[in-house]
């Protein structure tokens, strides 16, 4: 049996990766980590329980719930490597957003020194560019979108995709505002993207697999119900009534399915 001074025990495993050992805990009975046991019936992590801990907390730290990642690290994301490849699409991705962050910070701070007035169109640009969006949840949508869910899918569809997202939520511990988080962390992310305009490029093309990924999250993968809930927000988006009132525009979800279709194209070449 492994002993306790060549692995590390849980209040150290979880001191190094910065989460708790109740965290480790719920990892264990998600079955995302199998720890160790020392002769004396100890929990411990090895190098292959470090390994896996860091998929986990990788693929958490993008948004998805817990079901999801054990889906993904039992799958194409099995490897080590495959989750560093989708990390590293991430974080170019992000320092890309905070270096242009940055940069326009600096710039609006060099104009007010110089005895400048910034325009509204300057302080809704640098607004654009260094904030999040505000998180709101599916309560505060119209109700003229609800009909469109009974116009697209029939009362067991909606029944299914109900439960689907119900599994989604208590991956995420029941926090709609963590459910909320993660998308809209994708959205300004997506925003970001669209401005530089151009949806073949890598950034692009990571961004659609957190956006599938995400995604399947709530619809299990079904094919069908994947584009049925297409459909749904692709009238939304279009309904003058209801538009304004999404957490997105007309113009990202077609940046998006553009930056899609380019990704599938590249992959299947």
């Amino acid at each position: 049996m492994p002993s306790v001074t060549a692995h590390l025990s849980p209040v150290e495993a979880a001191r190094r990766l910065g989460v708790s050992v109740r965290a480790l805990r719920l990892y264990e009975r998600h079955g995302l980590v199998a720890p160790l046991r020392t002769s004396a019936g100890w929990r411990v992590y090895g190098p292959d329980e470090i390994t896996r801990l860091h998929q986990v907390l990788t693929l958490k730290g993008l948004g998805l719930p817990l079901s999801r990642i054990g889906e993904l690290i039992e799958g194409r994301l099995s490897s080590l490597d495959a989750v560093l490849a989708l990390q590293e699409d991430v974080l170019v991705l992000r320092k890309t957003q905070a270096d242009r962050a940055l940069a326009a910070v600096r710039s609006a701070r060099r104009r007010l020194r110089c005895g400048e007035q910034l325009s509204l169109d300057d302080l809704t640009n640098l607004t654009r560019e260094t904030t999040m969006i505000e998180t709101v949840g599916d309560e505060h949508w119209p109700e003229a979108f609800k009909p469109l869910w009974e116009k697209h899918m029939s009362a067991d569809e909606r029944h299914e995709l109900q439960a689907r997202k119900m599994g989604a939520l208590e991956s995420f511990g029941g926090d709609q505002e963590a459910v909320a988080a993660a998308w809209y962390d994708l959205i300004r992310d997506a925003n970001a993207e669209m401005a530089k305009g151009d949806p073949g490029s890598p950034e692009a093309a990571a961004l659609v697999r957190r956006w599938k990924v995400l995604q399947d999250a709530f619809t299990g993968g079904d094919p069908d119900l994947t584009v049925k809930t297409r459909a749904v927000w692709q009238e939304a988006l279009t309904d003058p009534a209801t538009a304004p009132q999404l957490p997105m525009t007309k113009a990202l979800w077609d940046f998006v399915g553009e930056a899609s279709r380019r990704l599938k194209a590249s992959e299947a070449a």
